[in-house]
């Protein structure tokens, strides 16, 4: 599919890069980390990654299918980055494709049950879900959980009024992390 969408599109590649990079970029701030107990470890990071591209790719789709061959661009980028930094962090080839996929199983879920919890803005569901997908295994204090709950229910709410050409021009900007608002 990003074949078809560059065949008709030569910059397209590019804008695909620069949204994930700058996704990425916002998704390492150390304040998900330090202030908000995310476990910074490779799952707690892919974690992040994944709850900011469960934003882009809910205001992608606000406009149906119209701009579906760009996120699946989006997605097939951010899935061969993952198989890149697996293959990087040592993995080997035989088991890449495996957990590649367990991965990309991990996405739909998780972005299955933060949408259930946004859209039914059931406060003690989205706390749930970010329990158990982004913290795993780590034991967030309540504040811990509520901060992030309240910043993906705020980010999930701007990143409605942003212009959609915005995001297929690949710019995004999300507000600040919880605790980084205070300095």
């Amino acid at each position: 599919m990003f074949a078809r969408l560059i065949a008709r599109d030569r910059g397209a590649k590019r804008r695909v890069a620069a949204l994930y990079v700058a996704l990425v970029e916002h998704a390492r701030r150390p304040e998900f980390y330090t202030g908000c107990g995310v476990p910074d470890t490779v799952w707690g990071r892919f974690d992040m990654i994944i709850l900011h591209a469960f934003l882009v790719f809910r205001r992608l789709q606000d406009d149906g299918t119209a701009h579906q061959d760009f996120s699946q661009a989006l997605f097939d980028h951010m899935f061969a980055d993952v198989d890149h930094n697996l293959r990087e962090l040592g993995v080997g080839d035989l088991s890449v494709g495996k957990k590649v996929k367990q991965m990309a199983q991990g996405f739909y879920g998780r972005v299955a049950a933060y949408e259930k919890g946004l859209a039914a803005d059931d406060v003690a569901a989205l706390d749930d879900a970010l329990r158990r997908n982004l913290f795993g295994g780590a034991d967030p204090t309540p504040e811990q959980v509520g901060a992030i709950r309240d910043y993906l229910r705020r980010e999930a709410g701007a990143i409605r009024s942003w212009p959609i050409d915005r995001l297929l021009r690949g710019e995004i900007s999300f507000g600040p992390p919880p605790g980084a608002m205070e300095g």
